[in-house]
């Protein structure tokens, strides 16, 4: 099914089939508690410029850079990519909470505004080259009690995983393998 296709975000019968499988991962998860604890692995490779294939399973997608950043927009950059992760992960997460509660959300908006230096990314030393800030907006649409979605979204606050991921410090290791023929020089 495409975005096309799909039926629009406030379909009842589509908040059911949400509910319906998160309650099943849920009553699964209580007795395999294990089954929870994953890796999830996604490859990158160079395939020219700065161009990137991302790959996760069978799933495959381009990244790239602008022109102005010396690549060919072949693709969404990394920032859209880590912003956008961030969006549809709020905005997924709120549909589901509500489902689970039996609560239809009509129109699900989230905006993520980022700030941050480039100077810490193009010039060494020159600050951090990460955001220094980070707002998240949500606009929800619903014809459920006020107080019910309230519930529903602050359940989402505190269950969203790229909220969570972005919100704490996150141990990350960075392992360099370097292939190359060491060669000396002519003498």
């Amino acid at each position: 099914m495409n975005a096309l296709t799909h039926p629009t975000p406030g379909s009842d019968s589509r908040t059911g089939s949400i509910k319906r499988a998160l309650d099943r991962a849920s009553r699964y998860l209580r007795i395999h508690p294990e089954a929870g604890r994953r890796t999830a692995t996604t490859d990158a490779s160079l395939i020219g410029g700065l161009c990137c294939e991302i790959a996760e399973g069978d799933r495959k997608m381009l990244v790239d850079l602008s022109p102005k950043m010396g690549g060919e927009d072949a693709g969404p950059n990394p920032g859209m990519l880590g912003r956008g992760a961030l969006a549809t992960c709020v905005a997924m997460n709120a549909v589901m909470r509500a489902a689970v509660r039996g609560i239809v959300l009509d129109k699900v908006h989230v905006r993520v505004e980022a700030d941050y230096d480039a100077r810490g990314e193009m010039m060494p030393g020159a600050g951090d080259p990460g955001y220094s800030h980070m707002r998240v907006e949500l606009t929800v649409e619903s014809r459920a009690p006020r107080s019910e979605v309230e519930l529903a979204l602050e359940e989402a606050k505190q269950t969203t995983a790229f909220l969570d991921t972005f919100r704490r410090p996150v141990d990350v290791t960075l392992v360099t393998n370097l292939i190359a023929a060491d060669r000396e020089e002519a003498a």
